[in-house]
């Protein structure tokens, strides 16, 4: 009977590269942990750990204290690649997905205002509409002091009090559901393309050249089919991906729409 050519805790790093290789782990996927390991390859605490050691060693994935290992994004022009359709994924923090694919996020403030008169949007056919006061927040968005995101979201203070004193580093889905015990229904989405141009005015990009950017258009909206957030969002092109996603959740459905303008 011949003896594997490797160690167990090498065979068990090189199979957890190989799915990240193949990409049936993305960047920012979460490696599976030591318990799920051990219960996979019936192996000991120490095996488990000497190969998620192996892996971030050798540069594929990083570990986040009381998280877990995430893999990191290899790719040579770094694309990020975010995922549309899944109800998951958007209550993900936009900070939290750069830390897991190993980038350092930062985040400028422009605008904290509060609007009196409400706010509406049109989504695949059909307005939507905030009523009273709004908080409107508009955040630039870096990685690595690059600007990936000019995001701006008008937040109904109606259904959120207060939300304007808070410090909104999470997810906005999770604070709506932990803090203020919204029950969501729904994200509705439509994504457009456009170009910037370096000349252009509240062009925060710093592009040199012309610069495709994408736009994303969404609403969120609760049971009883009140809207509690706007958002209204440009992503630079030449550094994000979107992928489609069409599943039937529990309870969620998320609808989207491609646009080009």
């Amino acid at each position: 009977m011949m003896k594997n050519k490797y160690p167990k805790y090498l065979e068990i790093s090189k199979a957890i590269i190989a799915k990240i290789e193949s990409g049936e782990l993305l960047p920012g996927d979460k490696v599976p942990s030591e318990n799920e390991l051990i219960n996979m390859y019936k192996i000991s605490n120490t095996t488990a750990r000497k190969s998620l050691l192996e892996v971030e060693l050798q540069g594929w994935a990083s570990r986040i204290k009381g998280k877990g290992t995430f893999v990191l994004n290899r790719s040579e022009d770094k694309h990020l690649t975010r995922m549309l359709g899944s109800f998951h994924a958007i209550k993900e923090s936009f900070n939290e997905n750069l830390i897991k694919e190993g980038f350092t996020p930062k985040n400028v403030t422009l605008e904290k205002t509060i609007i009196d008169n409400g706010i509406s949007i049109n989504i695949n056919g059909k307005n939507y509409i905030i009523e009273g006061k709004i908080l409107k927040i508009r955040r630039l968005r870096y990685a690595d002091d690059l600007l990936l995101k000019d995001e701006t979201r008008y937040v109904s203070m109606s259904l959120c009090p207060r939300i304007n004193l808070m410090e909104l580093n999470q997810a906005f889905l999770k604070i709506y559901e932990d803090k203020y015990h919204l029950q969501l229904d729904s994200v509705q989405r439509t994504l457009g393309v456009t170009i910037v141009y370096p000349e252009e005015e509240n062009n925060y990009f710093e592009n040199d050249l012309q610069l495709p950017v994408f736009i994303l258009d969404s609403v969120v909206v609760c049971e009883n089919q009140k809207v509690v957030e706007i958002e209204h969002s440009f992503y630079r092109g030449d550094k994000y991906k979107f992928s489609l996603q069409a599943a039937i959740d529990n309870w969620q459905w998320t609808d989207f729409m491609m646009i080009v303008r």
